[in-house]
């Protein structure tokens, strides 16, 4: 049955999109139509690039009052998405290291006495 999980995908696809929907609906009439990071307004035909970003990140935390939701520009909601990625790859330890490296180095240590010495 090679078709079976192809329209499980399908409809798994379309629940998603008629949730996206609602909510959206839903953010829409809450929340003037700007972006919260930039500060853009939008309307007409342009209301298509201003999507609703799930601040915790879970897409199925939807109050009715908005409150998990804000909306963001295209690029914004991109930029949003992207230093996520970011910082999740920068926490986590490269290959062979300790997940708890400390420094001892002080960059500032001497700089007192350098100080002290011009005078």
């Amino acid at each position: 049955m090679p078709g079976k999980p192809n329209q499980i995908n399908a409809g798994a696809r379309r629940n998603r999109e008629e949730l996206e929907k609602t909510y959206r609906e839903k953010a829409l009439k809450l929340f003037p139509w700007i972006c919260a990071r930039c500060g853009r307004e939008f309307s007409g035909k342009r209301l298509r690039e201003l999507t609703v970003h799930h601040k915790d990140h879970n897409h199925d935390n939807n109050p009715p009052n908005g409150s998990n939701w804000e909306l963001l520009c295209l690029f914004c909601h991109d930029n949003e998405h992207s230093r996520e990625l970011n910082s999740e790859h920068y926490d986590e330890p490269l290959p062979g290291e300790s997940p708890n490296i400390t420094t001892t180095f002080k960059p500032f240590a001497g700089l007192q006495t350098l100080l002290k010495r011009d005078k």
